[in-house]
C-alpha cells in the first residue's frame, strides 16, 4: 500500500476569520496517486491547494504531511521547510504570480538555486525540462512578453525543475490552446508514471478522466459533496448540474424546445 502523503481531517479555513472558504474537509492522498478537485468558482479549490502547499494554514482541523502536522511553527524550522519545498511543488492558477525574474531562464532556475541544488544538476534538469516543453527559444525573453500558454509552460517548468515528489497544479490547462494543453497533460502523465503524485484542480471536465484516479467534488457550501473514480463522477449528470459544473441549454428545433446539459469545458481535443 502506498504511503499516505497528506492526511486532512475536518479542515476548515476562512479568510480574515469571517469569509468561509472550506468546511470539514477529510482527505487522504497517497504516494503516486492522481487526485483531481472539481467544483464551481468559489467552491474552495485554490484554497485547498494552497493549504496542501503550506502557503496558508487551517483554522480548524489538521493537515499532516507524512504524519507531521503542517502549521506555521513547523515551517519556522529551516530544515523542515527545505525538505517540504523540495518535496512539494505548486503551479499557481495565475502564472504572473509565479514569474518575477527578468528573464525566462532565470525564472526557471530560481527554485533549485534557492534550494541549494548543484549547478551541474540544475543544468541537466534545465536541458530536459525545457526540451520537453519547447522553451529554449524563450530563455532571454521577459515573462511579461509571453503569451498565456507560454507563461503557463514556464511556470510548470520552474516547478518541474525542483523535481518534487508531489506536483500540485491549479487549473493547468485554463486558457490554453488544445495542442499546448495536450503537451501539458502528456507531461503530467509521464511524471506520474515515474512515481510522482499529481494533485490538480480544474473546470475542464474533458481532461478529468485522464489525469485522475480519484475525483473530489467541492460544493457551494465549501465542502466535499462527492468522491469517486472519474467515470463515476462524470456520468452523474445530476451531481454535475447541482454543483454548477454543467448547465442546462435549451434550443428550438422544428418548433419544439430541446433541453441538453453542457459541460463547462475549456479544452477540446
Amino acid at each position: 500500500m502506498n504511503k499516505v502523503i497528506f492526511e486532512l481531517r475536518n479542515v476548515c479555513f476562512s479568510y480574515h476569520g469571517k469569509f468561509p472558504a472550506l468546511r470539514g474537509i477529510d482527505i487522504s492522498i497517497g504516494q503516486g496517486q492522481k487526485i483531481t478537485f472539481i467544483g464551481a468558482n468559489g467552491s474552495g479549490k485554490s484554497t485547498l491547494l494552497h493549504l496542501l502547499d503550506g502557503l496558508i494554514f487551517a483554522d480548524k482541523g489538521s493537515i499532516k504531511f507524512f504524519g507531521e502536522e503542517l502549521n506555521e511553527r513547523c515551517f519556522s524550522d529551516a530544515n523542515f521547510s527545505r525538505i517540504f519545498r523540495r518535496a512539494v511543488g505548486l503551479v499557481f492558477q495565475n502564472s504572473d504570480v509565479q514569474l518575477f525574474c527578468p528573464t525566462v531562464k532565470e525564472d526557471i532556475v530560481f527554485g533549485p538555486l534557492q534550494l541549494g541544488i548543484e549547478r551541474k544538476e540544475i543544468e541537466s534538469r534545465l536541458e530536459r525540462v525545457t526540451s520537453i516543453l519547447n522553451l529554449n527559444n524563450l530563455f532571454e525573453r521577459s515573462p511579461h512578453q509571453l503569451s498565456i500558454g507560454e507563461k503557463r509552460k514556464v511556470a510548470i517548468a520552474s516547478t518541474l525543475m525542483i523535481n518534487s515528489d508531489v506536483l500540485i497544479l491549479d487549473e493547468p490547462t485554463a486558457g490554453l490552446d488544445p495542442l499546448t494543453a495536450r503537451h501539458i497533460i502528456d507531461l503530467l502523465l509521464q511524471e506520474n508514471q515515474s512515481g510522482k503524485t499529481i494533485i490538480t484542480s480544474t473546470h475542464d471536465l474533458h481532461i478529468v478522466e485522464e489525469i485522475s484516479d480519484t475525483v473530489y467534488v467541492l460544493g457551494q457550501e465549501k465542502n466535499i459533496v462527492a468522491t469517486g473514480s472519474p467515470e463515476e463522477i462524470l456520468r452523474d449528470s445530476r451531481l454535475l448540474e447541482d454543483n454548477n459544473l454543467v448547465h442546462i441549454h435549451t434550443h428550438r428545433h422544428k418548433d419544439k424546445m430541446h433541453i441538453h446539459s453542457h459541460q463547462h469545458l475549456e479544452h477540446h481535443q
